[in-house]
């Protein structure tokens, strides 16, 4: 099966979730160590390369995921109360605005000084730089603590799916499965 019906998800969404749960961990990772690399290391220039063309990536694969959200049908909640229903859609479209924020701010960093972005020499996205003194360090500040937020909302919304799973020992886990 393809695509969701209103008792499963499909591969198509399935695997665009992980892909994207892989990816934002990854970046993150990749984040945090990067910031702490110097001048003189061979990773220097590399890393951040690779950070912004992976983002630039994601970026798409999100504009996807949205779109594929709009169109398609979502599986119904297996047995959740209304209160936890209404916390897990608030949580999912949370999820989303801070990846979406996370890459806008990551783009406003590498755009401040009007150069595009090359993603892995495939491609320029080119550069908007806004009228915002010191872009750089306000979209880094920003960027920052918006992916440590989107990184803890991550962690809470895998802990709810562990808790359907052990506790409540409903199927919300395995259909991320294709179960």
């Amino acid at each position: 099966m393809l695509f969701n019906t209103k008792e499963r998800y499909g591969w198509f969404s399935i695997s665009l979730h992980w892909l994207v749960a892989l990816t934002v961990f990854g970046l993150f990772g990749l984040g945090f160590w990067m910031v702490e690399l110097n001048y003189y290391s061979e990773w220097y220039r590399t890393a951040p390369d690779i950070h912004k063309s992976v983002g630039i990536l994601l970026a798409v694969v999100m504009l996807v995921r949205v779109v594929l959200k709009i169109f398609t049908t979502t599986p119904h909640p297996l047995g959740e109360s209304k209160l936890e229903n209404l916390m897990a859609k608030m949580a999912h479209a949370l999820l989303y605005l801070l990846i979406i924020l996370v890459l806008v701010t990551g783009y406003f960093i590498s755009t401040a000084d009007g150069r595009p972005i090359s993603v892995f020499e495939w491609f320029s996205v080119p550069a908007y730089p806004l009228p915002i003194e010191n872009q750089e360090d306000v979209s880094g500040f920003l960027h920052k603590w918006l992916a440590y937020s989107l990184v803890g909302l991550a962690l809470f919304h895998a802990l709810a799916a562990f808790k359907h799973h052990f506790i409540q020992k409903d199927r919300t886990l395995l259909r991320m499965f294709g179960k």
